[in-house]
């Protein structure tokens, strides 16, 4: 695997455009006012608004000033005016598939990283990464690593993504015996939708 790291601000120039086209195009139908997109990706507000004016220019998102799908404005002003992307924009479906790519390289980036700080028997993605948003987590760990260095490359996984992801870390001894009794948490993760980035348990 390439030691060079991906970011996809590398791409895109700014990592709060980068979020924020992320947030977008990951959740199309939703509406945004400012200051939620400040919370959801962590940046700040000048920040915010000098990107969203630039995906404006580019025609990627729209703005609306009624208050349709978005929630809690924070000011008269604010309620005014929302956030959405663009979906009749002719860049939308190629900006999709841009990030959908270059979530491969963000994934790949972060088993790298895991499996460099610990001794990693499995590990899968599941839950958002594969549209299945009432999973109990989003990405099972199984082996030994230090908690504060997984914190820390999930956390900084999360802010190249732009969103919290949830996972559980199970040591192999604990996954193996929940195999073997078929426990349920863990038999609904590995009989749904998964991707398997590592296996050195060959289930």
């Amino acid at each position: 695997m390439n030691n060079q790291s991906f970011k996809l601000e590398q791409l895109f120039g700014s990592k709060t455009r980068a979020r924020l086209l992320a947030l977008f195009l990951q959740h199309p139908e939703q509406a945004y006012f400012v200051r939620e997109l400040t919370r959801a990706i962590d940046a700040q507000l000048n920040s915010v608004r000098r990107e969203l004016q630039n995906l404006l220019e580019l025609g990627v998102i729209m703005e609306r000033a009624d208050q349709g799908e978005a929630k809690h404005p924070t000011s008269f002003a604010e309620r005014k005016k929302f956030f959405l992307a663009n979906r009749n924009s002719v860049l939308f479906e190629d900006l999709r598939g841009l990030f959908t790519k270059a979530s491969i390289f963000l994934k790949n980036n972060l088993v790298q990283e895991i499996d460099d700080h610990g001794d990693i028997a499995f590990l899968a993605f599941t839950g958002r990464f594969v549209g299945n948003i009432s999973a109990p987590t989003d990405i099972l760990i199984v082996g030994s690593i230090d908690q504060q260095a997984l914190q820390k490359v999930v956390t900084m996984f999360e802010s190249e993504l732009g969103h919290e992801v949830n996972y559980t870390l199970m040591p192999k001894e604990e996954f193996l015996y929940r195999h073997q009794v078929t426990d349920r948490f863990l038999l609904s993760l590995l009989e749904g939708e998964k991707i398997v980035m590592i296996d050195r348990v060959k289930l």
